[in-house]
């Protein structure tokens, strides 16, 4: 890693570890209702059949019962924002493995619906439950994009992260997400680079097949370890060297360029559509879930993870919340500037009108800063990402991530009998 890509990384770690810190001081609320803005709806549903080494998301092994009761105590959550007087345009659904009961996830959906103006749907899923009767229980309820979690083709590195078992080989995997295609406007392959053990001849491999299956939207994330998941990734994966992350990205972006066109810097498309960093395209989500994270006015909150609690609190009517931060204003000029350059620009004549004069005395040292490395340039009224920016912002959102993660972390350290 390079002296410049060393100090991004070292610099955006200890400032997203310090703004998304939790003291428990601040009461857990979220604002009240609103209309005035697009929202997205977050739903997480922590289920799934095993569980991978590397997720630091919400998640338990999938038992039926508590399932069943997990989806009626989120249903009675969604009731609770609409008689808060929210409203939302989206709905994103991740996990876990939301479609692990599809019939419980048509309901909820279904409420949704009822319950607010949707426009878009989001569904996560694994190849496994790429069946026909799923994809059309996901088309009625009104999906518009599915994003499939297929990480790689590779079956020694399918094996290495325990979704061998789980999923078959890479041939399967092709044939299910084959066998996906055509229901929606969206079909996403969510892959990872940078496992300890790929190669760039195994990367050339997932990229010939996505590419040969013209797929509709292709994520890659680099690998992403948080603190409680090192030990286990360097246990089943190895350990992670970030000095090849930015020889994979390249050629990653070598292959994918030529016909998708970046909706992030991790997210290539054939045409205008929803992403899994639904941060970019919503500058305000709810979470409902047990771990689910929301961001609205300003407070960034969390749910409960104790999933028990979670589905007593929810069925009593009450918002299950754990904890809660108000960021100040330099926290969400920089959040703001954060998410809008992942998406690959940002309007700054928009950014002035929405924070006023003191925008600018907190963004000039970081727009100077990532001006004189050749990161951003300027073509008003939007500050743009330029080749080598990509990178940078890679390198900044893998930080943020694991940020995230490890206020996951600290949330779930504090469940009574974890």
């Amino acid at each position: 890693m390079s002296l410049i890509d060393t100090l991004i990384t070292r610099s955006a770690r200890q400032m997203f570890g310090r703004a998304m810190r939790f003291d428990g001081k601040n009461p857990a609320r979220i604002p009240a209702g609103s209309s005035a803005k697009p929202r997205l709806l977050y739903l997480h549903v922590p289920f799934c059949e095993r569980l991978c080494p590397y997720c630091s998301f919400n998640r338990v092994v999938f038992d039926a019962g508590l399932c069943r009761e997990y989806f009626q105590a989120l249903r009675k959550e969604i009731v609770l924002y609409k008689n808060e007087g929210h409203e939302f345009s989206g709905i994103y659904v991740g996990g876990g493995t939301p479609t692990i009961l599809i019939n419980e996830l048509q309901e909820t959906l279904s409420l949704a619906r009822q319950c607010f103006g949707i426009r878009e749907i989001s569904v996560e899923t694994n190849p496994n439950h790429l069946t026909e009767e799923n994809l059309e229980i996901l088309k009625s309820s009104g999906v518009s994009r599915l994003s499939v979690g297929i990480q790689s083709f590779d079956g020694g590195l399918l094996k290495d992260m325990d979704r061998y078992d789980k999923y078959g080989s890479g041939a399967v995997i092709a044939a299910q997400l084959e066998r996906a295609r055509g229901y929606f406007d969206t079909l996403n392959a969510d892959m990872i680079f940078n496992f300890p053990s790929q190669t760039m001849a195994t990367l050339n491999n997932d990229l010939d097949i996505l590419t040969g299956m013209g797929m509709d939207q292709i994520t890659y994330y680099p690998l992403m370890v948080s603190d409680s998941t090192r030990e286990k990734v360097v246990k089943t994966l190895g350990r992670v060297d970030y000095g090849k992350e930015k020889k994979l990205y390249r050629r990653i972006v070598e292959r994918l360029a030529p016909s998708y066109r970046f909706s992030s810097a991790w997210c290539f498309s054939r045409k205008s559509a929803p992403i899994d960093e639904y941060i970019v395209d919503y500058d305000e989500y709810a979470g409902l879930g047990s771990g689910a994270i929301g961001y609205i006015n300003g407070i960034c909150y969390a749910n409960t993870f104790d999933i028990p609690e979670y589905i007593e609190r929810a069925g009593r009517g009450e918002m299950p919340l754990f904890a809660a931060r108000e960021f100040s204003f330099r926290d969400k000029v920089r959040y703001d500037f954060l998410m809008k350059l992942f998406g690959m620009k940002l309007d700054l004549e928009a950014m002035k009108e929405k924070y006023g004069s003191e925008l600018m005395g907190v963004l000039w040292p970081d727009i100077l800063v990532f001006s004189l490395i050749r990161a951003i340039r300027y073509w008003p009224p939007h500050l743009h990402l330029t080749e080598k920016g990509r990178y940078v912002w890679v390198i900044l959102m893998r930080e943020f991530f694991i940020a995230v993660n490890n206020l996951r972390d600290y949330c779930r350290a504090r469940i009574p009998s974890a």
